[in-house]
């Protein structure tokens, strides 16, 4: 619910015709996340409901939405990081929910003509700029501290002038590790927040443009040779015919680092 309100929802009074004296939750969204607010729906249940004919999830008037309120809000509508709430937002879901709220996962890509290939580059960014850029500095020392992801402040031209993003691929690995548990039950977001579904996606997207490419992740993995003793165990694993995805879990790589690896030996 934090995690809402710092993401796409808004807290308020209700303003017209009622004797409502607290506030509620409201948050628009489009078409194509109905099934992600439904999620959160289901996980908050008893909370919040959808008002389909505004697209909107709402909240009961209460008074711990009055309070919330109060924190997450200055006396000008500027919507703030309460410091005092971080102490709880130490589960996953508190990182899922606002990456699947105001997060992206952004590929940007290079290609290599003359190895014939095309190195993809994701990176996390959280589009946080309607918060200032001390609060950004403290969410981000947070993340950091409770979540093991280091986040780095990158400059805009909308809001505040500043987002969080991951600078490393490494970085971005290990924020979607730590959300993994937490998005499995949500798959309409796998385009965000499930690497294998969206490297396949850009696989197939790359492959249709040049189809004798290698199309790799371009990162510490590239260049972080197999040692002899998974070399052997993937041999192994294959001669039992374990399937890829099963073997790059086992190995803790991605599924097309075996997949080209496996290619690779078959060659030599």
């Amino acid at each position: 619910m934090l995690a809402s309100i710092l993401g796409d929802g808004t807290l308020a009074k209700i303003t017209t015709a009622t004797r409502r004296k607290n506030s509620c939750y409201r948050e628009h969204f489009g078409e194509g996340q109905l099934l992600y607010r439904q999620w959160k729906i289901n996980k908050l249940e008893g909370l919040l409901y959808f008002n389909r004919k505004k697209n909107e999830v709402l909240s009961k008037s209460l008074p711990i939405f009055t309070e919330l309120e109060r924190l997450f809000y200055s006396d000008s509508r500027i919507k703030r990081l309460p410091i005092e709430i971080l102490k709880d937002c130490i589960l996953p879901s508190f990182l899922a929910t606002l990456y699947m709220d105001d997060g992206s996962l952004s590929i940007s890509y290079r290609i290599n003509h003359r190895l014939k290939k095309v190195y993809l580059t994701p990176h996390i960014y959280l589009y946080l700029q309607s918060f200032t850029k001390p609060d950004l500095e403290i969410l981000k020392e947070h993340i950091s501290i409770y979540f093991k992801v280091n986040l780095s402040l990158s400059k805009r031209k909308d809001g505040f002038g500043y987002v969080l993003k991951t600078t490393s691929v490494n970085e971005t690995f290990k924020f979607l590790q730590v959300i993994r548990s937490v998005i499995l039950e949500c798959p309409s977001m796998f385009y965000k927040t499930n690497w294998n579904y969206r490297f396949t996606k850009e696989f197939i997207k790359w492959k249709t443009k040049y189809p004798f490419y290698h199309i790799i992740t371009s990162s510490s993995t590239r260049s972080k040779a197999y040692s002899d003793d998974e070399i052997e165990l993937l041999i192994i694993l294959k001669s039992l015919r374990f399937t890829d995805k099963v073997i790059s879990d086992i190995l803790h790589r991605s599924y097309w680092s075996v997949v080209y690896k496996w290619s690779d030996l078959q060659k030599s």
